[in-house]
């Protein structure tokens, strides 16, 4: 009997190597927008628990139970939202409480005001 090797997966990295540090220098200011993968739905939010008026959002992202927003305006992290997203003839709604939010990095956003918003789905 062969004895016990441990499986080890990928490759060793030296972090130590300077192209490495190159790299990582020049990719830090890096802004990645995963946007255009999914085909946005025009939504209503309605913000806090007891909210009554509903405001226009877009959901621009979902996937398990995480959704990212896009708004004309800022929301607080921790604020739980319901998301109201017309389907024909019925409609799906969600709760959930964002966890991360920033200003738009992409030039039309800056010009729109846009805000991005991640959800975590109750």
């Amino acid at each position: 009997m062969k004895p016990h090797k441990p499986h080890s997966k990928g490759h060793r990295v030296d972090w130590n190597d300077p192209r490495l540090a190159d790299l990582l220098r020049r990719s830090e200011n890096w802004k990645l927008d995963n946007r255009g993968q999914y085909d946005p739905k025009d939504v209503q939010i309605h913000l806090g628990w007891a909210a009554n008026t509903a405001r226009d959002a877009v959901l621009v992202w979902e996937r398990d139970q995480v959704m990212m927003l896009e708004t004309r305006f800022p929301i607080p992290v921790g604020e739980h939202v319901r998301v109201d997203e017309p389907r024909g003839e019925t409609m799906r709604t969600v709760w959930g409480i964002v966890v991360e939010g920033r200003e738009g990095f992409r030039v039309e956003d800056r010009e729109n005001g846009v805000h991005l918003y991640w959800l975590h789905l109750r």
